[in-house]
Formats: C-alpha cells, structure tokens, sequence
C-alpha cells in the first residue's frame, strides 16, 4: 500500500491510498479526529487502513498536488556519511553515526519545485531512502526496530554545501530544498530495505548508483541509536544517508541551477521528481 498527503484545488490538505488510477481519500473515512496522515499512523494500524484499499478512487492522479509525504514531521532526523564511498569523498573518520536535523519546512512534495537559495552557488543534490516512524518507542533494541517502522519512501536531501560549516544544519534547512515522495510504501511491501537499488539522476543522466546494502549503519542500528535519546513517535522522519558521487565531489564540480530536474528512484519504492527554481524568483 502507498499512502500520500496532497492537497486539490480548494487548497485543503488530505491523505490516502495511492493507486494507479489516482487516490483514494481516507481522512473521511477515519473521521474528524484523524485529520492527517500522522495521525492516522498513530491511532490505525497498516492492515486496518489497507482495507480501504480496494475502493473507487476519488481523485485522478492529475487532480491533485503532492505534499511532503508528512507535510509536518515531529523530528526530521538525518543520517550523514552512511556509505563507505561518501566517506571517502568527504574524509570522514566518524564511527559513530553522524546525526544533523531538517526543519519541516525545508521539505517539497513529489513534482513541486526545490528552491535553490540565494546565498548559495553550491546547491547540491543527495538521494536517499526515507522511513516512517509508525509506532512510538524508546530504548527500541535493534531486533524490535522494523516494528516502529510504517514504511519507506524517496528522498532528495538538497544541501548548500557552502553553508555546511563545521555542522551540517545551515546548509539542510533553507525553505523546500528537500524532496519527500512521492508516497510511503508500508513496509509489508519492502521485506528488506537493504536489497534496493538507488539512482540519482539529474536532467537524466545518471549521477549517483548504489545499493542500500551498503550502507554502513543499518535501519535496525539507526532506530536503535536515535531511540536511546530521544523518543521516536508516529510519524517521525529519518533519512538514512546519500550514496557518494554528489555534485560536490565532481570534477569539476556539479551543482543544481534553476531548471534542472533533480530526481532519485529507489527500486521498489518509485521515482521522486523535483525541477530547481531559483528561492528569489519565488520570494
């Protein structure tokens, strides 16, 4: 099952089930106490929503304007320097896993524009797997950790790289730089996340190709680390880390202007698309 956050015409943010023929809408069907997807995560569990899977449609895919998959996150807690060859281009030494934060308005859904900053010439584009937080805990032993978790999902982790600093945060939370979507496939659909295969590519060429094998830190060891300081609740966002071969480690450099079309696919999961917009023509 696929579940989206979107808005239509009228503005109004809504969430349902993603299909090929366009969305079913669940908030109407939970009730009034269940306005977004988050807290349908928290008061549902994936079998209770996956039966209004098979229902007619309510909207038609071109009817509706994707949303960050959770437009509004509790924590956006990101994972960096998670592949061995990312490592090497950024000399990191770490062993322990290196943590920085995204703001939720720093994210854009599936299709909508990624805003490059102003103050930037080093805007540059990073695709990772994302996952859901869908039950709350702390102290989550690694064992137990794929039970916290609703599912997957695409990220585009954009970063002003000149204004990453000595820490990561400045540069990863200028407003709609990251890409989100464009749906959260339940994990009953992903049996391993480590067996997916992940692409970058920009105006479509191929930029970034790996698997999520190897990534250094596993998802069972990521929930298990962050849960130790910190209580994980539906709805959570954690992003596992960029393969190497950004734009930042190009010869020359490749970075993100207005107009290119940034987008990350991730094998069973789907293809995430962004086009860059210049923040000033928007401000």
């Amino acid at each position: 099952m696929k579940l989206v956050s979107f808005t239509t015409m009228n503005a109004q943010e809504r969430y349902g089930i993603l299909t090929a023929d366009g969305v079913i809408e669940l908030g109407p069907r939970l009730g009034e106490h269940v306005p977004t997807l988050v807290d349908a995560l928290t008061h549902f569990s994936i079998e209770e929503l996956n039966q209004y899977a098979s229902l007619p449609c309510d909207y038609r895919l071109n009817d509706i304007h994707y949303l960050p998959v959770i437009p509004r996150p509790g924590k956006i807690l990101c994972i960096g320097m998670n592949y061995a060859q990312k490592r090497l281009e950024f000399a990191s030494t770490e062993e322990a896993p290196t943590l920085f934060i995204r703001f939720a308005d720093s994210q854009a859904g599936h299709e909508q524009p990624v805003l490059k900053p102003t103050c930037t010439e080093q805007f540059d584009y990073e695709g990772e797997l994302a996952f859901v937080i869908g039950k709350a805990g702390r102290h989550i032993a690694p064992e137990d950790a794929y039970a916290h978790v609703a599912g997957y999902s695409v990220y585009m982790d954009g970063s002003a790289r000149d204004w990453q600093h000595a820490w990561y945060t400045a540069g990863k939370n200028w407003p709609q730089t990251g890409g989100f979507g464009p749906a959260l496939v339940t994990r009953d659909e992903i049996p391993d996340p480590h067996a997916l295969t992940l692409q970058t590519r920009v105006n479509g060429e191929a930029l970034q190709n790996d698997h999520t094998r190897n990534m250094i830190h596993t998802i069972p060891q990521i929930v298990a680390y962050i849960s130790t300081f910190t209580p994980l609740s539906p709805g959570d966002v954690i992003l596992t880390g960029s393969p190497g071969n950004v734009g930042k480690s190009l010869v020359p450099p490749r970075y993100l202007h207005a107009g290119d079309v940034v987008e990350v696919e991730i094998e069973g999961l789907g293809t995430l698309r962004n086009t860059v917009v210049d923040a000033a023509d928007v401000e």
